[in-house]
């Protein structure tokens, strides 16, 4: 059996990889482009129809007074929690230990705007109620993930998720929305979009995540923050001469993709019963509150990538692109379900999973 191949090329040959969409190349954005004129406008530097049009129906979806395009959303974020510091004259943000801006940034909050971060929680759990009682230093602004996707893509229950609100409103705090994965989260909920953002002073979402687009960022609020936003969005050179290609690529897999997030939300979790259904692996959740969960093995990288390259030359089913050490021994890998996951035959799905199961056993 060949076994020269690297586990992401395995998975990206097998007939049926069930993480996500689809490959992130150069069709994704020509099938959205398809859908318009060759004579449309572009926009320039953050004017026009074209991206004024779709910041103000993304407002009206968030139920918020105003919207920004911005090309990505580390720079949307540092750029809200600087705004809602400076409203304030308090440096401190508190946070997830885990939170992008913390682990993914090199520190871009703190050297280019000096922030200061009061981590919140534990790297196990989301940030509760609990842990803004037991804060001993005032923040301007508290940024919350939903879903927390370090830890597995967990959740506060949404009454906990009401009483930080009122918490935050009550002693002047603003309250921010990691939303990158935010229509994910709506299934569990049970809840719409509006409901959930009326909770926040400001948020953010992403269009490259669950959406599958190729890039970019929304940030919404009033309207006064929104205009010192597109300052800021100025000095950090976010206002690219155009940024049509993934504007039209936003808008149109929002559309393809926005009444699919219950049957991801499903498919998440009959693909999570599947992995706990193997010895000496389990999810994390143990049920997924979205589409996305990680997935904890007592066999380290080096056991794991083999067998599921295996499984793939085998069966023809990707199961994973890649495979982390855990600090405390063993390994863990994230899933996330998109469009592909309904794609691959049931028997086939069925027959990978009990190939890993005899393979753990080896």
């Amino acid at each position: 059996m060949e076994q020269t191949k690297s586990l992401i090329e395995a998975y990206n040959q097998a007939s049926y990889p069930l993480i996500g969409h689809g490959r992130r190349n150069v069709k994704v954005l020509k099938e959205a482009l398809e859908q318009w004129e060759d004579e449309q406008d572009s926009d320039m530097y953050g004017k026009g129809e074209l991206i004024e049009d779709f910041e103000m129906r993304m407002a009206r979806l968030l139920g918020k007074e105003s919207a920004v395009f911005f090309p990505s959303g580390t720079m949307a974020q540092q750029i809200a929690l600087r705004i809602w510091c400076d409203e304030k004259g308090n440096k401190k943000v508190g946070y997830h230990p885990l939170s992008h801006l913390e682990i993914h940034e090199k520190d871009g909050m703190k050297e280019l705007h000096h922030l200061e971060p009061l981590l919140l929680a534990d790297k196990e759990r989301p940030v509760l109620l609990k842990d803004l009682l037991g804060m001993r230093e005032d923040i301007a602004c508290l940024l919350l993930e939903l879903p927390q996707r370090e830890i597995g893509g967990q959740l506060p229950a949404y009454a906990e998720l009401e009483a930080m609100s009122a918490f935050c409103r009550e002693r002047g705090i603003r309250l921010h929305l990691d939303g990158a994965r935010l229509f994910e989260i709506l299934p569990y909920y049970e809840k719409s979009v509006e409901e959930v953002c009326a909770l926040f002073d400001s948020v953010y979402i992403s269009f490259y995540k669950g959406i599958g687009g190729i890039a970019g960022a929304i940030l919404a609020g009033d309207r006064d923050f929104t205009e010192q936003s597109k300052i800021w969005k100025r000095r950090h050179g976010g206002d690219l001469i155009s940024l049509y290609p993934y504007i039209i690529s936003a808008d149109y897999y929002m559309e393809r993709r926005l009444p699919h997030m219950e049957k991801y939300y499903r498919e998440a979790q009959e693909l999570a019963e599947l992995y706990n259904g193997c010895q000496t692996m389990k999810t994390i959740p143990e049920t997924p509150v979205s589409n996305m969960f990680h997935v904890h093995s007592e066999a380290s990288k080096e056991q794991l990538e083999p067998i599921f390259i295996a499984i793939a030359l085998e069966t023809g089913v990707g199961l994973a692109q890649s495979v982390r050490d855990r600090e405390d021994g063993g390994s863990y890998f994230e899933v996330n379900t998109g469009d592909r996951y309904g794609l691959a035959p049931k028997g086939a799905v069925l027959e990978a999973f009990r190939l890993l199961d005899i393979k753990l056993h080896k």
